[in-house]
C-alpha cells in the first residue's frame, strides 16, 4: 500500500496570515480545511498548486531553517518573478541562486525550468557558464543565464 507524503509545518502564530500569502501567490490554491482556536487559525489543510500540506500554529519552539525548503519550478521568467515577488512580500528575505524565505521563515526554491537545462547542459563549459551566472544572482535572470552560455 503507497501511503501519501505530505509535509506538515510548524508556525508560530501566524498560519492563517500564511494561507492569505500563499493563496495571493499560487493560481491554484485550496484550504481543504481549517480548525480554529476562538477567533485564530489553529490547524488547515491546504494545497499549493497540487501539493498537499497540513499546518499548525504551535510556537516558536521549532522554527523552519534552510535545512527544508520547496522548489517551485517555473516555466519562463514571467512565472519566476511572479512566485519571487509574491513570496518576498511583506517581509520576506532575498538569498543566493533563486532560494529565498517568505515573511514566516520557509525557504522556497524558485527555479525556471532553463537554469536546470543549462546547467545540465552536455557541454561542460557551458554548463559551467551557467552554473558560475547562477552564483552571482539571488532572483534567477534567464536572459542573464543565456548571455553567459552565448558567450562560452
Amino acid at each position: 500500500m503507497a501511503a501519501p507524503v505530505t509535509p506538515f509545518l510548524w508556525f508560530d502564530d501566524d498560519l492563517g496570515d500564511a494561507l492569505e500569502l500563499y493563496g495571493r501567490v499560487f493560481p491554484d490554491f485550496l484550504v481543504h480545511e481549517k480548525g480554529m482556536a476562538g477567533d485564530a487559525v489553529f490547524t488547515a489543510t491546504f494545497e499549493c498548486n497540487g501539493q498537499r500540506f497540513q499546518a499548525m500554529n504551535a510556537g516558536p519552539q521549532f522554527p523552519f531553517t534552510e535545512a527544508v525548503s520547496f522548489m517551485i519550478l517555473c516555466e519562463d521568467q514571467e512565472e519566476t518573478d511572479h512566485y519571487w515577488y509574491g513570496l518576498l512580500a511583506d517581509g520576506g528575505v532575498e538569498s543566493q541562486c533563486g532560494w529565498l524565505k517568505d515573511r514566516f521563515g520557509l525557504s522556497w526554491q524558485v527555479t525556471p525550468k532553463r537554469l536546470l537545462e543549462l546547467n545540465g547542459d552536455p557541454d561542460p563549459e557551458r554548463a559551467r557558464a551557467s552554473m558560475a551566472a547562477m552564483m552571482t544572482m539571488q532572483r534567477i535572470v534567464i536572459a542573464d543565464l543565456e548571455a553567459a552560455v552565448a558567450a562560452v
